[in-house]
């Protein structure tokens, strides 16, 4: 009995190491899950040609071919006029249309009813367009579609049909140049509903610059479904910019769950309505505060800038007669003189090179709060950001370059310092 007591501390230990490796297994299962799996739809290819949806159009004739060939000469008629495109004879428009698109169609032996969208090639329609042929776009945009459902927000986690509307719509006639991602791969895990609470502007540069888009816009579906197999009310919210701002709300409801696309298009073609309503009002533009290069510097720190380069202008103004001594003497030995390190004059301040390792977004966000935070340092402003790289920060620092070496270091970061510069990590 006593042997069987003193065993078990020893059969215990291969047991948990088992129960570990098992855990860590279905750990890395669990993230292979979340960025693997069927998601991801990448977006139709965009056309800059004009796009006209929604035309109805009812014909007769002896054939059904031949009332087809009628309702979509009438179509051709009908979306140029959509469009505000001045009179023109019917096979005059029916050669600025580049395509016919059949969103719904019956063709019976004598009949032909259906919605059709009718595409006019831009270079041949926009001499008779004027401006309207060549408008305005704004800039690049990110676009996060979210879907809530039962009071659950999705985007990019796993397909959605609000997902799809997005990345079937013909968005190259659109004026909003949208920057529309797939979904797949660790877009599951960077663009989620809780992206869009966010308002670190660093955190939101991050992401922006991997899209390479210049803001965001947030088109959010709230779908109730009011029965199984019965309508499907939609709720549609247009949202934008790092802050979530509010544009505009409407309703759409769907007649059954196999309508539901239908409806989800429509919602897509009145968002962009909304974005380009608010780009003509001046609403829809980057917001300023997203611009972390070139950011307006602040009188004060304008000031700090300007002694620091008087200061470095002494440096080299001091480094001259040093190098000098670098010469040889009457007897023509050579003379070398001990390099002179001095800080600033007591009071004043001086600019430095700062390279942080910032392998995430929060390792950037701590290490700009613990150098502002350092004893010593006046301000921190970033050069650049590379978020899993290293980012450049200029130090304005009351002290020499081995001193706030020092500090940093004593703030917990490996530094390096070279003749100019520092380079840190945790």
């Amino acid at each position: 009995m006593d042997h069987a007591i003193s065993l078990q501390p020893a059969l215990r230990r291969p047991i948990l190491a088992i129960l570990g490796i098992a855990l860590l297994c279905a750990l890395a299962l669990a993230v292979v899950a979340q960025v693997g799996g069927d998601r991801g739809i990448a977006p139709v290819a965009a056309s800059r040609d004009i796009q006209v949806s929604g035309i109805e159009v009812d014909e007769t004739a002896k054939t059904g071919s031949e009332a087809r060939e009628k309702a979509w000469a009438e179509a051709a008629q009908l979306a140029w006029a959509k469009i505000k495109g001045p009179k023109l004879p019917d096979s005059q428009v029916s050669g600025l249309v580049s395509s016919i698109v059949i969103e719904r169609e019956r063709l019976g032996p004598h009949r032909y009813i259906a919605t059709l969208g009718v595409i006019f090639d831009r270079t041949r329609a926009s001499r008779y367009l004027g401006s309207e042929g060549e408008a305005v776009r704004s800039a690049p945009m990110l676009l996060l579609p979210v879907t809530i459902s039962s009071g659950t927000a999705t985007m990019y986690e796993q397909r959605t049909p609000w997902q799809r509307a997005w990345a079937e719509f013909q968005a190259g006639s659109s004026r909003i140049d949208y920057v529309r991602p797939t979904g797949a791969g660790g877009d599951s895990l960077l663009l989620t509903y809780g992206q869009t609470g966010r308002r670190s502007r660093i955190w939101w540069r991050g992401v922006l610059d991997q899209f390479g888009a210049a803001d965001v816009l947030v088109p959010i579906a709230k779908l109730r479904y009011t029965y199984p197999g019965g309508p499907v009310e939609g709720t549609f919210t247009a949202r934008m910019g790092p802050d979530n701002e509010f544009l505009e709300t409407f309703k759409l409801k769907a007649a059954n769950p196999d309508k539901l696309p239908e409806m989800l298009g429509q919602a897509v073609v009145r968002f962009d309505k909304i974005y380009e309503q608010a780009l003509a009002d001046g609403k829809l533009k980057p917001d300023p505060t997203l611009n972390l290069g070139s950011p307006d510097l602040d009188p004060a720190i304008q000031r700090l800038v300007e002694l620091g380069r008087a200061l470095l202008a002494q440096d080299r103004a001091a480094a001259e007669p040093r190098q000098s001594d670098q010469a040889t003497s009457e007897s023509g030995d050579a003379i070398t003189a001990a390099p002179i390190r001095t800080p600033p004059p007591e009071g004043s301040v001086a600019l430095y090179t700062v390279q942080v390792a910032t392998p995430d977004a929060a390792a950037f966000d701590g290490a700009i709060s613990a150098i502002r935070g350092t004893s010593g340092v006046r301000s921190a402003g970033v050069r650049s950001t590379a978020i899993g790289g290293t980012s450049v920060v200029t130090v304005s620092y009351s002290g020499s370059i081995s001193e706030l070496a020092d500090a940093l270091r004593a703030r917990g970061f490996t530094v390096r310092q070279g003749s100019a510069a520092l380079a840190i990590s945790r």
